[in-house]
């Protein structure tokens, strides 16, 4: 019979501060390696904005899969629409339409190719019908949206939850299905610092940012992590 598996004195010795920040470090390596990897079937994002409050919050770290949405090749911008198209009410990552080099987007689909879009009253309502939402945050308001509204053949309409803090359809038109690459799958980490961390060539805030999360382990929204969508 194997001897049961015995814990290091110096470990079972260690103040819970100095395990918690071990855990911390492994939970970033892991992130660090999707976002290396940057591969076909799987990448990390992470949220840097307010329009998807409260299902996502700035600072929540995603791992995205691109499986049957988009084939993408390492280190480049190029990618390969497939053949799976999202859901109304599904959550998913794209390539801005109006400004492809920018960082990807997050939001939930509204409306489907060939969908009616109307907003009035507060709500949604497609092709006729009020959608029911529990996710969001404050009144639906159409602000440069005309309606009603047609989604074009082979586009969805996108919205924030954060209704009243969202850069979306309403202001810029659908996503054309060629720019939606995935779909977020789970956050793997979540820090509750500066939003000025996760603007994009923020590297030295970032930097500090998981810095004090080590130093601070009370900034990592532990409730959050393993969330799934």
């Amino acid at each position: 019979m194997k001897a049961d598996k015995k814990i290091k004195p110096e470990e079972a010795n260690l103040p819970v501060k100095t395990k918690i920040q071990r855990e911390i470090i492994a939970w970033f390596w892991v992130g660090l390696a999707f976002l290396l990897i940057n591969g076909t079937i799987g990448q990390a994002r992470v949220i840097p904005s307010g329009s998807m409050e409260n299902t996502l919050l700035i600072g929540d770290h995603l791992i995205m899969s691109r499986i049957g949405y988009d084939a993408g090749v390492p280190f480049t911008n190029w990618h390969l629409p497939l053949w799976r198209n999202p859901k109304r009410q599904q959550v998913i990552i794209f390539k801005p339409p109006f400004a492809p080099d920018t960082p990807d987007y997050v939001k939930r689909v509204i409306g489907l190719p060939g969908d009616t879009i109307d907003i009035r009253d507060g709500a949604v309502w497609v092709n006729g019908q009020k959608l029911v939402e529990k996710y969001t945050t404050g009144p639906s308001e159409p602000y440069e949206l005309k309606t009603p509204y047609k989604v074009p053949p082979d586009s969805y309409f996108v919205m924030g939850d954060n209704r009243g803090n969202s850069y979306d359809s309403r202001f810029w038109g659908p996503v054309p299905r060629k720019d939606i690459i995935g779909t977020p799958v789970m956050i793997y980490m979540s820090l509750d610092v500066s939003p000025e961390a996760w603007e994009p060539g923020q590297i030295r805030e970032r930097f500090f940012a998981y810095a004090n999360a080590l130093l601070h382990p009370g900034v990592v929204r532990w409730k959050r992590i393993f969330r799934t969508f």
